[in-house]
């Protein structure tokens, strides 16, 4: 039987009714009085000279408020990271992509805005473009940006233990080389923003946006106002799993335009553009050399990684070093050596997509293990339990494992698929697969060097006592954070879960770095539970004077205040709470005092009681360049058994079932757990079978809409069998860690090996096509 009374159960969502409903506000619900809107020019052309803008006709056009270019917008750079800030908010000098921003226009309704920028005149001197790393990275090829030769955003060189030296002893080395290719989020609700400009210099954003408060540091410095002066509030918001976990263009320039028009100004991307920003996931190719003894333990391993970037950094930095480190774990593997290259071409910029920098490479790894355990002649699954870590362990990159439920998500998938009674059993064409995955519960630092606090809380009680506020600046997405919060608050105070209500995603609530690295609920949670602890703490004090019974006697349960010495007399409290509330219908009754009460005779003594929280990670290992990423106060682990049909006479894949484990340290909703679990596969299975941004020979996109470009549907979803592992993650609240973006990891290679085990073909690049299988098994067939 649980300790708990709230958290480990299964609550339906805060926000659900109002989703259900239509009550839900989203960007393109809001109107304001005098609501001007604003529309982008965008290059059509992938690299070239910006010799002249004319923007006169644009702004005679009737209904047109306000015109601005680079001219007004100004050269301050921008962009993620700090150490490679190579955005402007308009382009001043040249365009680097098809979709490169050059000026805005703000006007009484869109098709005016629309018609303006169609009026705007550029001329421009075409430059030869680069659109992947091989072109980018040749000799004499175009430069996009002059401060880096050879159109090297990033490069990254890293060993840890001696590489080299461990492949003498081994019995087996495999070289392979994996391609994926470049994926959108697809989320459905494309960008938008409301920029409210008033009087008193104080300036508004309300945005769809993963991280407030990194959108509220960019538009403060891009504007060159106090941060103080900025408020960025983020409404319900429609997806993001990445590309919205920094400020885009078309915000700075809503807020631009507020700012010269004196009105709020509300600006969309429409599909197309939600395309041509991007910053979804990169290409990868990764190149990976993995030596092994003959009884399977792993030695060493090489990884050599090119990242085809786009025309501006973006997440680019962190994502090329987690490209590397996160292949760390979950194995024990004394030696690694990773280089990595991220290449500028002249095409949209990648980013951060669910899985940051580590799903191709754990694709690529984990196929190749398949590949070993087979030459080896080992069951897969063994193979990983001889080198699975456990708790207490530490990765050669010094990723310290203070939980890890991995031989448990193992044993779990392969009990739950019946792994041993399928493998090899299974007629020809069908194949069954098993994969594990590894990633951080929370970057451990901000993406600005800075000793800020991760998440800050505020809980306040009303003054009746009856209710429990959260104030967060955290970002509710559709994962269910909200919910999440408030369920720690509950358990945390000793409150119901329906005695709680929460706000969030504001700025002015206080600093959360937002959605991004699986941090929510580590990192929001210990504020939270800190918060409502301080909270509870407040009223047992006051109690504890009213009564005459020392605090520590006293606890808070389901809403009543339990008395671990006998109850003693509070005829007086609930004398004094009745008077307070005449005429109220809900007069507290009964042999128990309750929260409400006590709550109430908190404020007559106190005040309005508010509790604060906050959140930072302690000491966490690495001193090496780099370090910084990868580092995290915990890591979630899974493992997933997959089960396919191909045709043999067409290539279709078809997945039948999948099984998957995750260890989340402790769930704090369940079915919020099992959710995002199943995000993920949904996530990983299209990245796997369908998906990839296609360009022309101009580096333009061919499929920038949901109807070309494929993401799975509710009729390509299979059976899955989601098994919640629990490891009492000593670093989370209540023991809870990551399950946002871990679950995705095994998907694809699980897949793959699934294919594998079907039809005897080995596939490394992505995605599965029918056509891509078919030539495989006919190269196979002729011999080849």
């Amino acid at each position: 039987m649980t300790e708990y009374d709230v958290i480990n159960t299964r609550a339906p969502r805060l926000d659900a009714p109002d989703k259900a409903t239509g009550r839900a506000k989203y960007i393109d619900d809001l109107r304001m009085p005098g609501m001007l809107f604003g529309a982008l020019l965008q290059s059509p052309l992938p690299h070239a000279k910006i010799l002249n803008i004319d923007i006169s006709e644009a702004k005679r056009l009737p209904g047109v408020k306000s015109v601005v270019t680079a001219e007004d917008a100004g050269s301050i750079r921008y962009g993620v990271s700090p150490a490679r800030y190579d955005e402007t908010m308009f382009c001043k000098e040249k365009v680097r992509y098809v979709g490169d921003e050059i000026a805005a226009v703000a006007a009484v309704d869109l098709e005016t805005a629309l018609k303006a920028v169609s009026l705007i005149k550029v001329d421009y001197a075409e430059l030869p473009a680069v659109f992947t790393p091989e072109e980018a990275m040749a000799e004499g090829a175009p430069v996009i940006h002059e401060d880096y030769p050879r159109n090297l955003c990033a490069e990254v060189h890293q060993e840890f233990g001696d590489v080299e030296a461990a492949f003498k002893e081994c019995d087996l080395i495999r070289t392979d080389t994996f391609k994926n290719k470049r994926q959108d989020g697809a989320f459905l609700e494309p960008n938008g923003c409301v920029a409210d400009y008033n009087h008193l210099g104080y300036l508004t954003l309300h945005t769809s946006t993963q991280v407030p408060h990194y959108v509220q540091r960019t538009v403060a410095m891009v504007m060159g106002l106090p941060v103080g002066k900025v408020r960025v509030i983020k409404p319900y918001v429609g997806g993001g799993f990445g590309p919205k976990a920094a400020a885009n263009p078309m915000e700075l320039a809503a807020c631009l335009l507020s700012m010269k028009t004196g009105k709020p100004v509300k600006m969309n991307y429409d599909r197309d553009q939600v395309f041509l920003f991007s910053r979804g996931r990169h290409q990868f190719i990764h190149i990976l050399t993995t030596g092994v003894k003959k009884d399977g333990t792993l030695m060493a391993l090489k990884n050599e990684c090119y990242l085809e970037g786009g025309a501006y950094a973006s997440f680019g930095i962190a994502t090329v070093y987690y490209a590397g480190s996160l292949l760390g774990g979950p194995y024990k593997l004394p030696n690694m050596k990773y280089d990595g290259y991220r290449v500028y071409t002249n095409r949209p910029a990648c980013g951060a997509q669910r899985g940051h920098g580590g799903v191709a490479a754990r694709a690529a790894w984990e196929q190749q293990l398949d590949v070993i355990a087979e030459e080896l002649g080992m069951d897969p699954i063994e193979l990983r339990l001889k080198n699975m870590m456990s708790a207490g362990d530490v990765t050669c990159n010094d990723l310290n494992m203070s939980s890890l439920g991995m031989k448990e998500c193992i044993e779990a998938v392969r009990d739950g698929s019946g792994w041993h009674e399928k493998r090899g059993k299974i007629p020809k064409g069908k194949g069954i697969g098993m994969a594990c995955g590894f990633f951080v519960s929370g970057a451990g630092y901000p993406i600005y060097r800075s000793d800020t606090y991760h998440s800050t809380v505020t809980v306040k009680l009303s003054e009746d006592g009856g209710t429990v506020h959260v104030y967060t600046g955290s970002a509710e997405i559709g994962q269910g954070s909200d919910t999440t919060m408030a369920m720690i608050a509950a358990e945390a105070l000793g409150v119901p879960l329906d005695h709680v209500s929460i706000s969030s995603g504001d700025t002015e609530f206080g600093v959360d770095l937002g959605a991004y690295s699986s941090r929510q609920t580590l990192m929001t949670g210990h504020a939270t539970k800190m918060a409502a602890e301080s909270v509870k703490a407040q009223v047992l004090e006051v109690l504890s004077g009213a009564l005459d019974v020392p605090k520590e006697e006293m606890d808070i349960k389901k809403g009543r205040i339990v008395f671990k010495r006998g109850t003693p007399d509070f005829e007086p409290i609930r004398t004094r709470y009745i008077k307070e509330h005449r005429g109220w219908k809900d007069q507290p009754a009964g042999d128990d005092l309750t929260f409400r009460e006590a709550a109430r005779i908190a404020y007559l003594a106190k005040g309005t009681i508010v509790g604060t929280g906050k959140y930072r990670p302690g000491e966490l290992g690495g001193k090496f360049k780099g370090a910084a990423v990868g580092t995290s106060p915990a890591y979630g682990c899974s493992a997933q058994v997959v089960q396919v049909s191909v045709d043999m006479e067409t290539g279709k894949v078809t997945v039948d079932r999948m099984t998957d484990a995750h260890d989340c340290g402790f769930a704090i909703n369940r079915t919020s757990v099992e959710a995002q679990m199943e995000g993920s596969l949904s996530m990983g299975l299209g990245e796997a079978m369908f998906e990839e941004v296609k360009f022309d020979d101009r580096g333009r996109i061919l499929n920038a809409n949901l109807g070309e470009y494929k993401i799975p549907t509710a009729l390509d979803m299979p059976p899955i069998d989601a098994i919640i592992v629990e490891s009492n993650e000593p670093n989370g609240p209540f023991g809870a860690k990551e399950v946002g973006e871990g679950a995705i990891m095994p998907t694809i290679p699980a897949i793959l090996n699934a294919v594998y085990n079907a039809t005897g073909v080995r596939i490394w690049e992505l995605p599965l096509t029918p056509e891509r299988v078919y030539m495989a098994l006919k190269k196979k067939k002729n011999g080849a």
